[in-house]
């Protein structure tokens, strides 16, 4: 028997996600802000219509579930503790779709006593000015190897979202940070992926990267001195017109995730004693286009 599931957070994230469940003939619950009739993803293969509606008083979520989606953002999961309350009891999985390495400390206080796992998301989904989601690529998950992950597994068992169990997730957590963490760039020029082919602005990501690798090994990441250069590829190799939610948030006028992608290199380079000068420059800047007043 399936879990009974809810998403929490029906953007871009959360759509894929709902989306893959309703093709694998499960039907979750939906739970967001806004009332909407269905949710919309649009892939290489054709429209996903996911049926609604999308509950927005957690006073009505219908008691507790066995696996919570949650794919609100880190600045928006005070916002989402009403229906953590709501949907979590003591056997339920809380699958964290956020970016970051950082998932567990910031949601498990909401949680209650929940189990909390965090996951690393690889699909680039974008919102369209209709409302719906555009799903650009092939969607996959990787969890740490816990035996709360298979939960998830279940879930999402015969859907075209892949899950894969990583015994050192650490490591697959930090590399996607360094490509989220470098993506902020986008925020500071206003522009795509496109820019990466520049020369000058290929060479201060790899310099930003390394920085960031050597942040990430102080944390226990094994990785290799060519993952920067790897990543500076993904993006240059990408479509010109590829964003990323970081940027989307700042054409938005939206609070941005500046802390879990950026804060956090320059706040455990210092409690290793790592110097990270471009850091030092980039994470006020990158606050100040999130919070600033005017």
């Amino acid at each position: 028997m399936s879990p009974s599931v809810a998403v929490v957070g029906p953007g871009a994230i959360g759509t894929t996600v709902a989306a893959a469940l309703y093709e694998a003939g499960r039907r979750p619950r939906i739970c967001g802000r806004t009332a909407r009739d269905q949710l919309e993803l649009q892939t290489s293969h054709g429209r996903i219509v996911v049926p609604g509606p999308v509950q927005t008083d957690p006073a009505q979520a219908g008691g507790t579930v066995d696996l919570v989606f949650l794919a609100v953002k880190a600045t928006q999961v005070e916002g989402a503790a009403p229906w953590l309350k709501a949907l979590c009891g003591p056997d339920t999985v809380v699958c964290v779709l956020q970016n970051g390495v950082e998932q567990e400390s910031i949601v498990r206080p909401y949680a209650g006593a929940a189990r909390v796992i965090p996951a690393v998301v690889w699909f680039p989904s974008e919102p369209q000015p209709d409302g719906s989601i555009w799903l650009r690529d092939e969607a996959h998950v990787t969890l740490p190897d816990r035996p709360e992950s298979r939960v998830v597994l279940d879930a999402l068992r015969g859907s075209w979202c892949a899950v894969e169990l990583a015994g050192d997730f650490t490591s697959v957590a930090w590399r996607k940070l360094l490509q989220n963490a470098v993506a902020g760039f986008m925020v500071l020029t206003g522009r795509r992926s496109g820019m990466f082919t520049r020369p000058d602005i290929a060479e201060l990501a790899l310099a930003y990267l390394r920085e960031c690798l050597t942040v990430a090994r102080a944390e226990g990441a094994v990785l290799g001195d060519d993952v920067p250069q790897q990543i500076v590829e993904v993006f240059q190799t990408s479509p010109a017109d590829m964003s990323s939610s970081i940027l989307a948030d700042r054409e938005a006028g939206r609070p941005l995730e500046w802390d879990i992608r950026n804060g956090v290199m320059q706040r455990r380079g210092r409690a290793h004693g790592i110097a990270t000068p471009i850091s030092d420059v980039l994470v006020p800047l990158l606050a100040a286009s999130s919070d600033s007043p005017a």
